[in-house]
């Protein structure tokens, strides 16, 4: 029986006693090794080159050269690695943390603010928070490793990524895609019609009435997958957006801000009890769930501190299942990269209502937890990749009749 391979971790702190302790927290684990070290960013470059690490743990102030400017000079040669930033609970560190996650880190650490002076503060951290992110990311990163490491042209992935018609893919293939070109992949049907195979008459596209809104929920590579969309988009959406990031308080105020600086939409926190505007982006703040109320006619917006759901707050399944409530078919829910299976909940009461939703592919999602746990449940009406997103929310959001069903 072939021995699984270790995980290789580069570890990259101007700390000696931080490089220590991360070390010795790893090296406890079995599936992990850590194969060298940096104290800052332009050994950090060298080593990654030089070693082809599977993830790199990245202090973000160092000297020399901070980690956000290795970060971005690594993601020049190396798409592949996973990079997991290690930042404080500070303003200036949420700010470089959220430049970072944008400029192509997979994910972050935040250091307790006692960490470097409390090794078990520290080990606590390590043990609970960024071993399980880095065993998480890692298969993913060493799935996409090229065999020299460096950028290939990228493939086209297709529009559906769950199987489809042979006859129908094949058309698609040779047409190319467009927006809402193809229903929902066959896995949305009974059991018994995959089984028996499919007929163009046996799937109706899903959508009953024209869009009122637009929820969105995210995790892990979600700043730099909500960076992609919002800079995609030539116009602002004639509906209200709704988000969901998973992130603690102040990183979500800088990541709104950073994603209305990059695109044509204002992206902003909500105040509890505002009411939505057509066209603007309201993101959760970090901490308290988003939940809607009202009905379609007159919405607002409501903050609240209630217990997480699924470890997390804000939640998806929260903002999600208020979504459902309140605008019934007309809601267009759009699940992108993260892990565990936030979403799925809510996803399921937007589907009982007729409502839409579409999800990431797996080829391009940093994580393929959320997205993949909405398709593989039949859920997804669109499979797609990051890059043809922007399209089809544009597409679906301006319709005004229902699409038409396949001859």
């Amino acid at each position: 029986m072939q021995e699984t391979p270790k995980i290789r971790v580069l570890v990259v702190d101007d700390s000696s006693v931080m490089r220590r302790i991360i070390a010795t927290a790893l090296t406890k684990n079995p599936a992990l090794e850590v194969v060298g070290y940096a104290a800052n960013g332009l050994q950090a470059i060298d080593r990654v080159r030089e070693l082809q690490p599977d993830v790199v743990t990245l202090d973000i102030e160092m000297p020399e050269l901070d980690g956000l400017s290795a970060l971005r000079e690594i993601r020049k040669h190396n798409q592949s690695v996973a990079i997991i930033m290690f930042s404080t609970l500070t303003h200036r560190g949420a700010q470089a943390t959220v430049m970072a996650l944008t400029a192509g880190a997979t994910d972050y650490v935040c250091k307790p603010s006692a960490a470097l002076g409390s090794t078990g503060q520290a080990f606590q951290v390590l043990e609970s928070e960024l071993i399980p992110k880095i065993i998480g990311l890692a298969q993913r990163a060493m799935r996409r490793k090229t065999p020299r490491d460096v950028p290939t042209a990228p493939k086209a992935a297709p529009a559906v990524s769950l199987p489809l018609p042979t006859a129908a893919l094949a058309a698609e293939r040779t047409a190319g895609w467009r927006p809402s070109q193809l229903p929902a992949a066959s896995t949305a049907l009974p059991a018994s019609d995959r089984t028996a195979g499919w007929r163009p008459s046996q799937l109706l596209a899903s959508a009953t009435a024209p869009v009122a809104a637009v929820v969105i929920g995210v995790s892990t590579g979600g700043p730099m997958a909500l960076k992609q969309l919002f800079a995609a988009l030539n116009a602002p959406l004639p509906v209200p957006v709704f988000i969901v990031q998973h992130m603690p308080a102040t990183f979500t105020t800088l990541l709104a801000a950073r994603l209305t600086a990059v695109g044509v939409v204002t992206v902003k926190e909500p105040i509890d009890g505002e009411l939505p505007q057509v066209g603007v982006a309201y993101m959760a703040p970090g901490g308290q769930h988003l939940v809607l109320s009202g009905n379609a006619a007159r919405v607002s917006m409501g903050l609240t501190a209630d217990a997480p759901r699924n470890s997390c707050r804000p939640s998806v399944d929260v903002l999600f299942e208020s979504a459902a409530q309140v605008y019934g078919e007309a809601v267009l829910a759009l699940v992108l990269t993260g892990m565990g299976s936030d979403g799925l909940r809510g996803c399921q009461q937007i589907k009982a209502r007729r409502g839409q939703v579409i999800v990431q592919d797996e080829e391009s999602s940093v994580v393929w937890g959320m997205p993949g746990a909405v398709a593989q449940n039949g859920l997804a009406d669109r499979v797609l990749p990051l890059d043809k997103i922007a399209e089809e929310l544009s597409y679906r959001t301006r319709r005004r009749t229902s699409l038409p069903s396949l001859p």
